[in-house]
């Protein structure tokens, strides 16, 4: 065997590490983002918008102001804010899942659209047609949130192939679009993921899968499902850049987004991050959420990634205490807002049930 040979075969003797905690005690990722102070406060205000809308969202949902199904992000604000914010809005493309409200929110679609949809409003950034899990925006470049899990990889794939298609070509020197696409855990042992790592290895697409995985899929512990629980390994079958961060630290989660855009941008292709985050509500609002033990609850309620960000700033005297919660009252004023704003909106003209069905 060649040295390359050999060193594959003693990577893949390893022990594999199937708990978080252990995992996150010894991760193999690169070095957190250096910030300044805009970029810091842009990353607070943008983590707190996502955690209060989503607990506003939980107050509506449960006094029967909001119907259907809404899967919460409470915990994972450090992948949205960390990915998208390091990425040109309106420039860059975005791919969700149908936990997609706070990307929704990153990619700068306003919060009275995203709210509006949510109760179903003409309004609504999908017209009210889409819903909690089907959030679309042209105007910010989110290519959808969906149902089904894997189902927007590929479209994100496709964005991606338009981006190297219209600069080789269309010979289009400013067509140097990224897009991230986000799935969980539960996603990966699909077929869309293992064929997209494929083809966006093959064709050097810039691409970056994100994963954001909370141990959880549904009621599944993601170690009871799948053979390999490290899912940024499985990169290397296909020759890519593969990744793993702390996902509830905002700063390590963007510093692996950055190198992942740099190689992008630089036709180098694809990359593969993994998030190890946590969701700290259940599945859905639905969900009694009996299945985690209070342990694990507890174990990841204090690494809580906004507490950790603010933590930061002041330590590093980019901010202080009362410029922080400055941000979360103007946060919780616009959340307010969104809702007041989506309750009074226009529900969709009846007449209109076909519309946006097929391309006019």
């Amino acid at each position: 065997m060649n040295q390359s040979t050999i060193a594959d075969h003693e990577m893949s003797n390893l022990p594999k590490k199937e708990d978080h905690a252990e995992r996150l005690s010894s991760l193999s990722g690169g070095e957190s983002a250096v910030i300044d102070r805009d970029t810091g406060l842009r990353l607070f205000k943008d983590m707190t918008l996502g955690r209060r809308f989503e607990d506003k969202c939980a107050e509506m949902y449960y006094r029967g102001k909001m119907f259907g199904f809404v899967h919460l992000y409470n915990g994972q604000e450090a992948v949205s804010s960390g990915v998208i914010g390091a990425m040109k809005l309106k420039h860059d493309w975005f791919c969700s899942t149908y936990r997609d409200h706070v990307h929704a929110l990153s990619a700068g679609v306003p919060a009275r659209e995203v709210m509006s949809e949510l109760f179903g409003k003409e309004t609504g950034c999908s017209k009210g047609r889409g819903g909690s899990m089907h959030l679309f925006s042209k105007e910010h470049h989110l290519l959808g949130g969906y149902a089904f899990i894997g189902e927007g990889i590929p479209v994100a794939l496709g964005a991606a192939f338009s981006s190297r298609y219209k600069k080789e070509v269309f010979k289009d020197k400013n067509s140097d679009a990224v897009t991230a696409a986000f799935f969980g855990d539960g996603t990966c042992n699909n077929g869309q993921f293992f064929e997209c790592l494929n083809m966006a290895q093959l064709w050097k697409l810039p691409i970056i899968f994100v994963v954001e995985n909370n141990k959880w899929a549904i009621g599944m512990a993601h170690d009871r499902a799948t053979s390999d629980p490290e899912i940024w390994r499985k990169a290397g079958a296909f020759g890519m850049e593969g990744e793993e961060v702390d996902g509830m630290d905002v700063l390590a989660v963007r510093g692996a987004a950055e190198r992942a855009l740099e190689r992008a941008r630089a036709g180098e292709g694809p990359s593969l991050i993994e998030c190890l985050t946590y969701r700290f509500r259940g599945h859905s609002l639905a969900d009694p959420d009996e299945l985690r033990s209070e342990q694990e609850k507890e174990f990841w309620a204090q690494r809580d990634p906004l507490k950790n960000l603010a933590k930061v700033l002041v330590s590093k005297e980019l901010a202080n205490e009362n410029e922080l919660k400055n941000i979360e009252k103007e946060i919780d004023s616009e959340v307010t807002d969104a809702v007041e704003f989506a309750l009074a909106a226009k529900d969709p003209d009846p007449s209109e049930l076909t519309k946006y069905i097929w391309a006019e």
